[in-house]
């Protein structure tokens, strides 16, 4: 069973160069220029791909590249000073019974120079210290969050004592409540 030749002019390449009025009409073009929404398209499929590529090339291996050129600078040394040992009476609200605070404060510096400014203030510092914690009560220091409040209102307090110098924080050696 053996295909048949088929006529020649039944081939669908002679029925489309010939027309309805046998006049001979030009073959289409499969494989011409592409069309012009075809170029645009592929030009925004290229920028898409290269500006993801270099945005992630950017965005890891640039900075990662970077940061293990150029470590980071040495900490600069920090500067402790150790003030005088406190010891008040807390406020006792209707209570026969004294209670007392002692406490062993260091401030933290941010470099040695502050402690110059420190010093001659330091009787300030002191009295902000007192009037501060002679009106604490022995409830207001439960807990951590009761030491973390005084903490911060020190710090508060020395701030503006020796402004326009500022500590980095109140740091405890020793709370003893009695």
């Amino acid at each position: 069973m053996a295909s048949k030749p088929k006529p020649a002019a039944e081939t669908p390449s002679e029925n489309a160069a010939a027309g309805a009025d046998g006049e001979a009409q030009p073959a289409k073009k499969r494989f011409g220029m592409p069309s012009m929404k075809v170029l645009i398209i592929g030009a925004v499929a290229l920028l898409v791909v290269a500006g993801g590529g270099g945005g992630a090339y950017f965005m890891f291996f640039k900075g990662q590249a970077e940061a293990k050129a150029a470590p980071p600078p040495p900490p600069k040394p920090l500067a402790f000073v150790d003030l005088p040992e406190v010891l008040v009476n807390l406020s006792a609200a209707g209570s026969d019974r004294t209670q007392y605070l002692k406490a062993k404060i260091v401030l933290e510096l941010a470099d040695q120079s502050m402690v110059a400014q420190i010093q001659p203030v330091m009787p300030r510092v002191m009295d902000a210290f007192q009037t501060y914690l002679r009106e604490l009560r022995a409830s207001d220091l439960d807990g951590s969050a009761g030491l973390y409040r005084m903490k911060e209102e020190l710090t508060r307090r020395v701030n503006v004592a020796i402004a326009p110098g500022k500590i980095n924080a109140v740091l405890f050696k020793e709370i003893i409540v009695q």
